[in-house]
Protein backbone atom coordinates (compact mmCIF):
# COMPACT_ATOMS: atom_id res chain seq x y z
CA UNK A 1 0.00 0.00 0.00
CA UNK A 2 2.84 1.98 1.07
CA UNK A 3 4.76 1.74 -2.38
CA UNK A 4 1.44 1.87 -4.11
CA UNK A 5 1.10 5.47 -2.83
CA UNK A 6 4.64 6.52 -3.32
CA UNK A 7 4.64 5.94 -6.63
CA UNK A 8 1.40 7.67 -6.85
CA UNK A 9 3.24 11.00 -5.55
CA UNK A 10 5.70 10.35 -7.64
CA UNK A 11 3.78 10.40 -10.56
CA UNK A 12 1.89 12.96 -9.56
CA UNK A 13 5.10 15.42 -9.02
CA UNK A 14 5.92 13.92 -12.61
CA UNK A 15 2.64 15.20 -13.84
CA UNK A 16 2.98 18.78 -12.17
CA UNK A 17 6.10 18.81 -13.26
CA UNK A 18 5.55 18.58 -16.82
CA UNK A 19 2.95 20.65 -17.10
CA UNK A 20 5.10 23.45 -15.60
CA UNK A 21 7.97 22.77 -18.13
CA UNK A 22 4.68 22.94 -21.01
CA UNK A 23 3.37 26.74 -19.13
CA UNK A 24 6.65 27.89 -19.34
CA UNK A 25 7.67 26.55 -22.76
CA UNK A 26 4.32 28.55 -24.60
CA UNK A 27 4.77 31.57 -22.73
CA UNK A 28 8.94 31.77 -22.99
CA UNK A 29 9.44 35.13 -25.08
CA UNK A 30 11.53 33.83 -27.79
CA UNK A 31 10.96 36.74 -30.10
CA UNK A 32 13.67 39.63 -31.05
CA UNK A 33 14.45 42.10 -33.46
CA UNK A 34 16.38 39.79 -35.59
CA UNK A 35 13.84 40.28 -38.27
CA UNK A 36 13.02 43.63 -39.06
CA UNK A 37 8.80 44.56 -39.55
CA UNK A 38 7.68 46.63 -41.41
CA UNK A 39 5.41 49.61 -39.67
CA UNK A 40 3.68 50.40 -42.95
CA UNK A 41 -0.05 48.81 -41.39
CA UNK A 42 0.79 50.44 -37.94
CA UNK A 43 1.49 53.92 -39.68
CA UNK A 44 -1.85 53.23 -41.65
CA UNK A 45 -3.67 52.68 -38.57
CA UNK A 46 -2.73 55.73 -36.46
CA UNK A 47 -2.80 57.91 -39.05
CA UNK A 48 -6.58 57.14 -39.86
CA UNK A 49 -7.55 56.11 -36.06
CA UNK A 50 -6.52 59.37 -34.43
CA UNK A 51 -9.42 61.30 -36.98
CA UNK A 52 -12.54 61.83 -36.22
CA UNK A 53 -13.56 59.48 -38.99
CA UNK A 54 -11.13 56.51 -37.79
CA UNK A 55 -12.17 56.72 -34.15
CA UNK A 56 -15.94 56.25 -35.20
CA UNK A 57 -15.28 53.48 -37.96
CA UNK A 58 -12.58 51.42 -35.52
CA UNK A 59 -13.75 51.49 -32.30
CA UNK A 60 -16.33 48.87 -31.26
CA UNK A 61 -19.66 50.38 -28.81
CA UNK A 62 -18.23 48.64 -26.08
CA UNK A 63 -17.31 50.26 -22.45
CA UNK A 64 -14.60 48.63 -22.06
CA UNK A 65 -13.37 50.11 -25.69
CA UNK A 66 -14.45 53.83 -24.47
CA UNK A 67 -12.29 52.97 -21.48
CA UNK A 68 -9.22 52.41 -23.18
CA UNK A 69 -9.27 55.39 -24.87
CA UNK A 70 -10.36 57.33 -22.38
CA UNK A 71 -7.71 56.03 -20.04
CA UNK A 72 -4.99 57.94 -22.65
CA UNK A 73 -6.00 60.94 -21.15
CA UNK A 74 -6.98 60.22 -17.81
CA UNK A 75 -6.07 62.36 -14.81
CA UNK A 76 -3.94 58.91 -13.91
CA UNK A 77 -1.83 59.10 -16.89
CA UNK A 78 -1.08 62.96 -15.80
CA UNK A 79 -0.74 62.69 -12.30
CA UNK A 80 2.11 59.69 -13.21
CA UNK A 81 4.09 61.50 -15.21
CA UNK A 82 3.57 64.78 -13.31
CA UNK A 83 4.85 62.83 -10.50
CA UNK A 84 7.62 62.10 -12.19
CA UNK A 85 8.64 65.39 -13.14
CA UNK A 86 8.36 66.77 -9.96
CA UNK A 87 10.52 63.83 -8.19
CA UNK A 88 13.10 64.39 -10.50
CA UNK A 89 13.01 68.02 -10.85
CA UNK A 90 12.47 67.77 -14.57
CA UNK A 91 10.42 71.12 -15.17
CA UNK A 92 13.21 73.05 -16.92
CA UNK A 93 14.25 69.48 -18.59
CA UNK A 94 14.29 68.77 -21.83
CA UNK A 95 12.20 66.09 -22.24
CA UNK A 96 10.94 63.95 -25.44
CA UNK A 97 7.59 62.42 -25.64
CA UNK A 98 7.91 59.01 -27.41
CA UNK A 99 4.27 58.17 -29.46
CA UNK A 100 3.01 61.13 -28.03
CA UNK A 101 -0.46 60.81 -29.58
CA UNK A 102 -2.97 63.52 -29.57
CA UNK A 103 -0.20 65.36 -26.86
CA UNK A 104 -2.16 64.89 -24.20
CA UNK A 105 1.16 65.27 -22.11
CA UNK A 106 2.58 68.30 -24.02
CA UNK A 107 2.46 70.89 -20.86
CA UNK A 108 3.98 68.36 -18.50
CA UNK A 109 6.96 70.18 -19.12
CA UNK A 110 8.35 73.64 -20.69
CA UNK A 111 10.43 72.75 -22.82
CA UNK A 112 8.89 69.39 -24.55
CA UNK A 113 8.66 67.87 -27.87
CA UNK A 114 6.14 64.87 -29.14
CA UNK A 115 7.37 61.99 -31.79
CA UNK A 116 4.56 59.79 -33.42
CA UNK A 117 4.33 57.80 -36.04
CA UNK A 118 0.60 59.53 -37.03
CA UNK A 119 1.08 62.85 -39.27
CA UNK A 120 -2.47 63.04 -38.79
CA UNK A 121 -1.96 64.56 -34.98
CA UNK A 122 0.13 67.19 -35.59
CA UNK A 123 -2.77 69.61 -36.12
CA UNK A 124 -3.31 69.11 -31.75
CA UNK A 125 0.08 70.06 -30.57
CA UNK A 126 1.16 73.85 -29.50
CA UNK A 127 4.38 72.75 -28.83
CA UNK A 128 7.04 70.77 -31.13
CA UNK A 129 5.90 67.69 -32.78
CA UNK A 130 7.64 65.46 -35.40
CA UNK A 131 5.97 62.68 -37.25
CA UNK A 132 8.07 59.92 -37.57
CA UNK A 133 9.18 56.52 -35.99
CA UNK A 134 10.13 55.71 -32.68
CA UNK A 135 12.49 53.16 -34.38
CA UNK A 136 14.33 55.53 -36.68
CA UNK A 137 14.31 58.68 -34.65
CA UNK A 138 15.31 62.15 -36.50
CA UNK A 139 17.65 63.96 -33.36
CA UNK A 140 20.90 64.04 -32.18
CA UNK A 141 22.88 61.71 -30.19
CA UNK A 142 22.50 63.26 -26.33
CA UNK A 143 19.73 65.74 -27.17
CA UNK A 144 17.50 64.92 -24.30
CA UNK A 145 17.64 65.27 -20.46
CA UNK A 146 14.63 62.74 -20.36
CA UNK A 147 12.39 60.93 -22.50
CA UNK A 148 9.16 58.86 -21.35
CA UNK A 149 6.64 56.58 -23.61
CA UNK A 150 3.46 56.03 -22.31
CA UNK A 151 1.55 52.93 -23.56
CA UNK A 152 3.46 52.79 -26.97
CA UNK A 153 6.37 50.32 -26.91
CA UNK A 154 4.23 47.30 -27.19
CA UNK A 155 2.98 48.63 -30.28
CA UNK A 156 6.29 48.84 -32.41
CA UNK A 157 6.85 45.73 -34.42
CA UNK A 158 10.28 46.34 -33.41
CA UNK A 159 10.24 47.56 -29.88
CA UNK A 160 14.29 46.99 -29.62
CA UNK A 161 15.10 49.10 -32.29
CA UNK A 162 12.85 51.73 -29.88
CA UNK A 163 14.47 51.07 -27.02
CA UNK A 164 18.34 51.65 -28.63
CA UNK A 165 16.73 54.76 -30.55
CA UNK A 166 15.27 56.01 -27.12
CA UNK A 167 18.58 55.86 -25.51
CA UNK A 168 20.66 56.86 -27.64
CA UNK A 169 18.73 60.60 -28.01
CA UNK A 170 18.91 60.37 -23.81
CA UNK A 171 22.24 62.01 -22.70
CA UNK A 172 24.26 60.09 -20.29
CA UNK A 173 22.97 60.72 -16.47
CA UNK A 174 19.41 61.68 -18.04
CA UNK A 175 16.09 59.54 -17.06
CA UNK A 176 13.97 57.50 -19.13
CA UNK A 177 10.41 56.90 -18.13
CA UNK A 178 9.14 53.64 -19.67
CA UNK A 179 4.87 52.77 -19.46
CA UNK A 180 4.24 50.32 -21.77
CA UNK A 181 1.35 48.22 -21.40
CA UNK A 182 3.19 45.09 -19.91
CA UNK A 183 1.61 41.25 -20.28
CA UNK A 184 -0.95 42.68 -23.08
CA UNK A 185 -2.55 39.07 -24.13
CA UNK A 186 -3.55 37.30 -27.20
CA UNK A 187 -7.17 37.36 -26.95
CA UNK A 188 -7.45 41.30 -26.50
CA UNK A 189 -7.31 41.30 -30.46
CA UNK A 190 -10.21 39.92 -31.13
CA UNK A 191 -12.30 41.38 -27.69
CA UNK A 192 -12.69 38.01 -26.12
CA UNK A 193 -12.78 39.64 -23.18
CA UNK A 194 -15.14 41.93 -23.99
CA UNK A 195 -17.64 40.57 -26.40
CA UNK A 196 -20.57 37.91 -25.43
CA UNK A 197 -20.13 34.04 -25.44
CA UNK A 198 -22.69 34.02 -28.37
CA UNK A 199 -20.13 35.93 -30.86
CA UNK A 200 -17.76 32.70 -31.14
CA UNK A 201 -17.66 29.52 -32.30
CA UNK A 202 -16.64 26.39 -30.22
CA UNK A 203 -12.45 27.49 -29.85
CA UNK A 204 -13.94 30.79 -29.24
CA UNK A 205 -16.00 30.05 -26.38
CA UNK A 206 -13.31 27.50 -24.89
CA UNK A 207 -10.81 30.33 -25.45
CA UNK A 208 -13.43 32.97 -23.55
CA UNK A 209 -13.97 30.44 -20.40
CA UNK A 210 -10.31 30.21 -20.19
CA UNK A 211 -9.71 33.90 -19.70
CA UNK A 212 -10.58 33.62 -15.86
CA UNK A 213 -7.88 30.67 -15.42
CA UNK A 214 -5.30 33.10 -18.01
CA UNK A 215 -5.31 36.68 -15.97
CA UNK A 216 -5.33 35.05 -12.29
CA UNK A 217 -2.10 36.11 -10.65
CA UNK A 218 -0.89 32.41 -9.89
CA UNK A 219 -1.34 31.65 -13.11
CA UNK A 220 1.30 34.62 -14.67
CA UNK A 221 3.72 33.25 -11.62
CA UNK A 222 4.00 29.69 -12.44
CA UNK A 223 4.68 30.99 -16.17
CA UNK A 224 6.83 34.41 -16.10
CA UNK A 225 8.40 34.13 -13.00
CA UNK A 226 10.79 30.76 -14.05
CA UNK A 227 11.09 32.42 -17.70
CA UNK A 228 12.38 35.18 -15.97
CA UNK A 229 14.95 33.41 -14.24
CA UNK A 230 15.94 31.65 -17.30
CA UNK A 231 16.51 34.69 -19.10
CA UNK A 232 18.40 36.09 -16.06
CA UNK A 233 21.38 33.79 -17.13
CA UNK A 234 22.19 36.02 -20.11
CA UNK A 235 22.60 38.77 -18.74
CA UNK A 236 26.24 37.42 -17.55
CA UNK A 237 27.37 37.62 -20.85
CA UNK A 238 27.11 41.47 -21.94
CA UNK A 239 23.98 43.27 -23.04
CA UNK A 240 21.12 41.23 -23.75
CA UNK A 241 18.60 41.18 -26.80
CA UNK A 242 15.44 42.11 -25.83
CA UNK A 243 12.66 38.88 -25.94
CA UNK A 244 9.22 39.59 -26.00
CA UNK A 245 6.39 37.34 -27.23
CA UNK A 246 4.61 38.40 -31.04
CA UNK A 247 1.31 38.87 -31.15
CA UNK A 248 -1.35 39.75 -33.94
CA UNK A 249 -2.44 42.71 -33.76
CA UNK A 250 -6.52 43.62 -34.98
CA UNK A 251 -5.93 47.32 -37.38
CA UNK A 252 -9.74 46.58 -37.91
CA UNK A 253 -11.76 46.74 -34.55
CA UNK A 254 -10.54 48.26 -31.73
CA UNK A 255 -12.71 46.04 -28.93
CA UNK A 256 -10.78 46.09 -25.57
CA UNK A 257 -7.43 47.82 -25.37
CA UNK A 258 -4.43 47.12 -26.88
CA UNK A 259 -6.74 44.99 -29.70
CA UNK A 260 -3.55 46.51 -31.63
CA UNK A 261 -0.62 45.38 -29.69
CA UNK A 262 1.75 43.75 -31.67
CA UNK A 263 4.29 42.46 -28.84
CA UNK A 264 3.97 40.89 -25.23
CA UNK A 265 6.46 43.03 -23.21
CA UNK A 266 7.70 41.79 -20.25
CA UNK A 267 8.83 44.20 -17.30
CA UNK A 268 11.90 42.64 -15.81
CA UNK A 269 13.11 41.52 -19.08
CA UNK A 270 13.18 45.52 -20.64
CA UNK A 271 15.03 46.30 -16.62
CA UNK A 272 17.55 43.81 -17.46
CA UNK A 273 18.18 44.99 -21.32
CA UNK A 274 18.86 48.51 -19.58
CA UNK A 275 20.89 47.44 -16.98
CA UNK A 276 22.96 45.21 -19.13
CA UNK A 277 24.05 48.60 -20.83
CA UNK A 278 25.11 49.99 -17.65
CA UNK A 279 22.02 51.73 -16.78
CA UNK A 280 20.24 52.05 -13.47
CA UNK A 281 16.59 51.36 -12.41
CA UNK A 282 15.47 54.04 -9.76
CA UNK A 283 12.33 52.52 -8.86
CA UNK A 284 13.03 48.43 -8.95
CA UNK A 285 13.10 46.01 -6.31
CA UNK A 286 16.34 43.92 -5.65
CA UNK A 287 17.13 40.09 -4.94
CA UNK A 288 14.98 37.59 -5.46
CA UNK A 289 11.76 40.77 -5.18
CA UNK A 290 13.00 41.11 -8.86
CA UNK A 291 11.22 38.63 -10.45
CA UNK A 292 8.10 39.20 -8.99
CA UNK A 293 7.43 42.63 -9.92
CA UNK A 294 5.10 43.28 -12.70
CA UNK A 295 3.12 46.25 -13.37
CA UNK A 296 5.04 49.22 -12.44
CA UNK A 297 6.94 51.22 -14.65
CA UNK A 298 10.46 51.74 -15.32
CA UNK A 299 12.16 54.64 -14.50
CA UNK A 300 15.92 54.43 -15.51
CA UNK A 301 19.06 56.56 -15.29
CA UNK A 302 20.92 56.01 -18.32
CA UNK A 303 24.43 55.22 -17.96
CA UNK A 304 27.65 56.26 -19.66
CA UNK A 305 28.38 53.19 -21.96
CA UNK A 306 26.93 53.38 -25.50
CA UNK A 307 24.41 50.86 -26.48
Amino acid sequence: MLKRAGRLVVLTILVLAAMEIALVALHFPYATDDAVRREDALQEFYNFSYTAEGNKTIVKDTQRARDALNAVTSNAIRWKVSEFVRAYRLQDARVLDVGSGMGYLQDAVADYTGIDISRSAAAVYHKPFVAGTATAMPFADHEFDAAWSIWVIEHIPNPEAALLEIRRVVKPGGLIYMMPAWDCTPFAAQGYDARPYEDFGIRGKLVKASIPIRTLHEFWVVTAVPSRIIRSAAAAWGPTQLHYRRLTPNYLEYWQADSDAVNNLDRAEMRMWFETRGDTCLNCAEGWARYLEKDAPLIIRRGAANP
